[in-house]
């Protein structure tokens, strides 16, 4: 009995210290691990910052890079502006310092006296102020509801797509192509004659793909969020393009107006063949009547005039008053739409 209680306390002894053996050994490769874990895990921070500082160089040089070419591209668009106002000075210098001595009350006020080398333009100016606002009136309605529908109502589709190439073409077509479509057309198949009607209405087909386009990108400028609210709160379609739509778009169609405007008050090709003549002196009681028109003034006095040199200040003057004239309608309807905007504001 002795015997194996000494033989069991022997054995249980050497298992103990086998386990302290063991226990040893998994302490001493834990510590080798670690050791060799945090040598790894410094190399590898080392690395990581390395290649942060490698890679922040390149990046300093990008971000450098990136400024030269934004700065490079400011002053280039600052000196196209800076070309468009200075050649704006030098044409209005040009015309103030040749025609400012034709400017008076008579000049602007009376009609051409002797063979137009004397007396005023005021017919001209009378003629080009119809055959302007007329244009507008017949373009503004129709370019409007065309755009409404090629943006809200239309579907997109062959139709559509050949509709608008359509649209882009005609703003392209050169005016005096316009000038023979309204001789053809309005003077000759519909009998309007030389008039103010003729004219107005070849100036306003020329302007409408002008409007058109404008009122478009003023009518997708609008958020969709306006129109999703105004069907939710169970408006109808033409409600919600009534009310909502087109206050929000209408300093944009006015923009389209003002450059509808600008358009048809200087142009002389589509308003020879239908609306303006050589002289007279009287002014229009009627749309059905034949006018005379700052723009085919000039090119009379400048080509067919009886002294062409003599009458040299008023071929001018009468440009000046021209510009004059269509800065006064531009600046008018630019107000409007600032009004407008500080309203909708």
């Amino acid at each position: 009995m002795r015997f194996v209680l000494r033989r069991t306390g022997k054995v249980l002894e050497d298992t103990a210290n086998m386990r302290k053996g063991i226990f040893r050994v998994i302490m001493n490769k834990s510590e080798e691990h670690n050791t060799k874990s945090g040598s790894t895990s410094l190399s590898s921070s080392g690395r990581s910052q390395e290649k942060r500082i490698g890679l922040l160089v390149p990046s300093r040089a990008r971000e450098r890079q990136r400024r030269l070419i934004q700065s490079a591209a400011f002053w280039l668009f600052r000196g196209a502006a800076a070309i468009n106002g200075i050649v704006l000075i030098i044409i209005l210098y040009f015309l103030v310092a040749r025609g400012w001595r034709a400017i008076n009350w008579t000049f602007l006020t009376q009609p051409p006296l002797e063979a137009m080398t004397e007396g005023g333009i005021l017919p001209c100016i009378v003629g080009t102020l119809c055959l302007s606002l007329g244009a507008i009136l017949v373009a503004l309605p129709i370019g409007v509801a065309s755009a409404i529908y090629l943006n809200e109502y239309a579907r997109p589709g062959r139709v559509i797509r050949i509709i608008r190439l359509g649209i882009n073409n005609l703003a392209g077509v050169p005016s005096i192509v316009f000038g023979l479509f309204g001789l053809a057309f309005f003077v000759v198949w519909l009998q309007f004659g030389v008039s103010i009607l003729s004219g107005a209405l070849t100036l306003g087909a020329m302007t409408l793909p002008v409007i058109i386009g404008a009122t478009k990108e003023a009518l997708r400028a609008v958020p969709d969020t306006y129109r999703e609210a105004s069907l939710g709160l169970g408006a109808t379609k033409w409600q919600t393009i009534h009310r909502v739509v087109l206050p929000a778009s209408l300093p944009g169609i006015l923009t389209g107006a003002i450059l509808g405007i600008s358009r048809a008050a200087g142009e002389t090709a589509p308003i020879m063949f239908t609306a303006a003549v050589f002289f007279t002196p009287s002014l229009p009681s009627s749309i059905f009547d034949e006018i005379m028109a700052l723009p085919y003034h000039i090119y009379v006095l400048a080509t067919a005039g009886t002294n062409i040199e003599t009458t040299r200040h008023l071929q001018y003057g009468t440009a000046l008053v021209l510009i004059a004239l269509v800065l006064g309608l531009n600046l008018a309807a630019i107000l409007y739409r600032a009004r407008l905007r500080r309203r909708m504001g």
